[in-house]
């Protein structure tokens, strides 16, 4: 058994203290001062490796990208307001208008929220009864798209 032990104080003074010859403090404290291995560090905050990692993996590697159920991903249909046609007429004519004055919303569902004043025929891939009964009670006419059943089960069978 030891009797007298140099207390630390005495033993580290001077130039180094705690640094027993490596240099700086940090270089011996693990692999801290030598990188890391492949895609180490490429977290939150990772500014020496933005630019290798959007060249390797593109721009959706950082940052929250979430979780969104399948239900949720199926339900993002786009959706029109007879409101909305009301007032943007003018710029939907511009952007769908076609030469029989028909507006071709083929990728809307068309929602009967508002009033309509004007007589429109309307393509459409859906419409609610609402908006059907507003459309037609003004004189407009709406087209959908509709499936034959029959034509659909034929081929299935074939």
């Amino acid at each position: 058994m030891k009797l007298k032990k140099q207390k630390k104080c005495k033993r580290m003074r001077g130039k180094g203290m705690g640094t027993h010859g490596w240099g700086a403090r940090k270089k011996h404290m693990g692999s801290g001062h030598r990188g890391g291995f492949g895609m180490a560090g490429t977290g939150k905050k990772a500014g020496q490796k933005i630019t290798l990692v959007k060249k390797l993996y593109g721009n959706s590697y950082f940052g929250k990208q979430g979780i969104t159920s399948k239900s949720t991903e199926r339900k993002k249909n786009p959706v029109m307001n007879l409101a909305y046609i009301e007032s943007n007429l003018e710029m939907l004519k511009r952007k769908f208008g076609q030469k029989d004055g028909t507006l071709n919303l083929k990728d809307y569902k068309i929602l009967g929220e508002g009033d309509i004043k004007m007589k429109l025929l309307v393509n459409a891939l859906a419409v609610s009864k609402s908006a059907r009964d507003k459309i037609e009670k003004v004189g407009g006419k709406v087209t959908v798209p509709e499936m034959n059943k029959n034509e659909s089960n034929e081929e299935k069978k074939e």
